[in-house]
């Protein structure tokens, strides 16, 4: 699964990378948490990119109530054209979930030991993500998103039987593409990335905690000092 992740490029940039007319400044983020606003690209209009924060954890518009999005935080690509929750969001409402960087636990005898992971060349990135609409009992509208998982690629595979699916820059237009309803074009971008375009390191337990949203969440440390919880 993918539970945390981290987005501290600047706003010029990601406009940049991501063809924004207009992004809002934001503050750096290390540790992003389910339930959280999250950066994201939308396009309802075929020709134009729509940046949002989303609530993290895909809340269907046939929900009761918010509380199922805690457990909808991501969606097997495996599976997201067939489950209920997330088949709708997978036809009409994808979206990128702007990112530099995610972590990853690594099982150990007495704990789990958090590994960062991103590009080689410390460049920001896109999530395939799905996102929804939802309507509560009272009027309150509230939009969410989840992100996809795949199968780990080679780096990932030591450290996790999961990793999200990172798009390519290429792909983004046809992921975004509110009119795109074909199935198969959209599961064959739901790949694993290259793991020889990435790199990996331990860092802090302090990633643990949500409240930590700090640099020494991603500052590689020796496996000795990570072990000492903070």
């Amino acid at each position: 699964m993918c539970g945390r992740f981290s987005q501290t490029q600047s706003a010029a940039t990601l406009a940049e990378v991501f063809a924004l007319a207009q992004v809002p400044d934001l503050p750096p983020r290390y540790n992003f948490a389910p339930t959280q606003a999250v950066p994201a690209v939308l396009q309802t209009d075929p020709s134009l990119r729509q940046f949002k924060t989303l609530r993290w954890g895909l809340i269907p518009a046939w929900a009761k109530d918010i509380a199922i999005g805690a457990r909808l935080i991501n969606a097997r690509a495996e599976t997201v054209a067939e489950k209920p929750s997330f088949r709708s969001a997978f036809a009409q409402r994808r979206c990128l979930v702007l990112a530099d960087g995610f972590y990853e636990w690594q099982r150990l005898e007495r704990q789990k030991q958090p590994y960062y992971f991103r590009l080689s060349d410390g460049g920001p990135f896109a999530f395939a993500g799905l996102w929804e609409r939802w309507h509560s009992p009272s009027g309150e509208v509230l939009e969410s998103c989840t992100i996809l998982t795949t199968e780990p690629n080679d780096l990932l595979r030591p450290i996790h039987n999961r990793m999200p699916v990172i798009l390519q820059p290429d792909d983004y237009d046809l992921w975004l593409d509110p009119h795109l309803r074909q199935p198969e074009r959209l599961l064959s971008l739901l790949h694993p990335y290259s793991p020889e375009a990435m790199t990996a390191y331990p860092v802090s337990t302090r990633v643990n905690n949500p409240a930590n949203d700090s640099l020494e969440c991603i500052e590689r440390v020796e496996l000795e000092a990570a072990h000492q919880r903070l």
